[in-house]
């Protein structure tokens, strides 16, 4: 897809991170305007969206605590749009939002999409944005943006590899001369983790707990690699064999053990990668190591996890939720780049 030259770029464009757990957009010469939990709320019957109750934060505080009529609804699943009617409802509400709800502004829009998406996945993301009120969609790469994001010399010679952590995937990717030399995904990320908390507190201490408790016990107590302090907290529920509610206490050795399967499936992603980066760029892989990014990057002890299994440096970005948004914004202010790097 070709831009129009004389058009060129204006000040409603926007970069969006088109998240499983949240939603990112940047306008351009605004900065960050939207940072929102990829959740819309409707009416049971009426998921064409004329009857939306909630978008985002709002709505993600009604997951597990609505009426029968009322459903809480997260369209994206593994980084790819599942719900394609309610993705675009989100979509649209974000857009709006981000011009002030000015609905007659059609923006160019460029879209991190993960590694490996299907052209199929990649039609339903831009004619959600298409729907959504944009003039021209174009996507990029999470890895790539990813990059940019982190300030990574994308474009020289060199290995710079990122490993992004999200809700629904981890991506590796070596980047070198502007392009992907090798990447490798898989479909394990926060949301597996929160699910085997909650498994695992439902099977063992027959406590039944929602995803969202389960991500909270996950960010308060949960790490990578041991530490010589237990951190401990308390957990709220409902006794699945008194059907009363009932509180217990659970430590960080013990949710270390649950998500171990999750972070061997990470650890093993990164391996295989590693094995088919090219030698000459291995090399400046002993020097520059892996970066860190996506919100599974704020899992404690991640960093020294992947060092001891990797034996390379590994760096957390500055900010890993907003590493992605920012690279695609990046690419705003950069039209031969962003030829270049447009998926088709």
């Amino acid at each position: 897809m070709l831009l129009d030259p004389v058009l060129g770029f204006f000040s409603n464009d926007l970069a969006i991170d088109l998240g499983t757990a949240n939603t990112l957009v940047y306008a351009k010469g605004k900065g960050i305007v939207v940072d929102e939990p990829s959740v819309v709320a409707v009416r049971k019957g009426d998921r064409r969206g004329k009857r939306i109750l909630a978008v985002g934060k709002e709505a993600k505080r009604m997951l597990g605590r609505t009426p029968e009529d009322i459903v809480a609804i997260r369209p994206m699943a593994d980084g790819v749009i599942a719900d394609f009617e309610i993705t675009e409802t989100m979509l649209r509400y974000f857009i709006r939002r981000a011009h002030n709800r000015q609905s007659l502004v059609r923006p160019r829009i460029i879209i991190a999409v993960p590694l490996g998406v299907t052209q199929v996945e990649k039609r339903a993301v831009r004619e959600a944005a298409d729907a959504a009120g944009a003039r021209e969609v174009f996507l990029i790469e999470e890895s790539m943006a990813a990059a940019m994001g982190a300030e990574l010399p994308i474009t020289e010679p060199t290995c710079n590899t990122i490993v992004d952590i999200g809700a629904g995937t981890t991506e590796v990717a070596v980047i070198s001369l502007g392009g992907t030399v090798y990447s490798r995904s898989t479909r394990v990320g926060g949301d597996r983790m929160d699910e085997a908390i909650q498994q695992h507190i439902k099977r063992n201490y027959n406590l039944l707990i929602g995803l969202q408790t389960a991500e909270l016990v996950k960010i308060t107590v949960g790490n990578a690699y041991p530490t010589d302090e237990l951190e401990c907290m308390e957990v709220k529920g409902r006794d699945l064999v008194t059907g009363i509610p009932k509180m217990l206490t659970i430590d960080s050795e013990d949710v270390r053990k649950q998500i171990s399967e999750q972070l061997d499936a990470i650890i093993q992603t990164v391996r295989i990668a590693l094995e088919q980066t090219p030698p000459e760029l291995s090399a400046d892989l002993v020097d520059k190591g892996l970066f860190l990014t996506g919100g599974g990057a704020l899992l404690k002890n991640l960093d020294v996890l992947l060092r001891e299994e990797t034996h390379l440096p590994v760096t957390i970005t500055d900010d890993p939720l907003i590493t992605v948004v920012l690279g695609a914004a990046r690419v705003l202010d950069n039209l031969p780049l962003l030829k270049e790097i447009t998926l088709g």
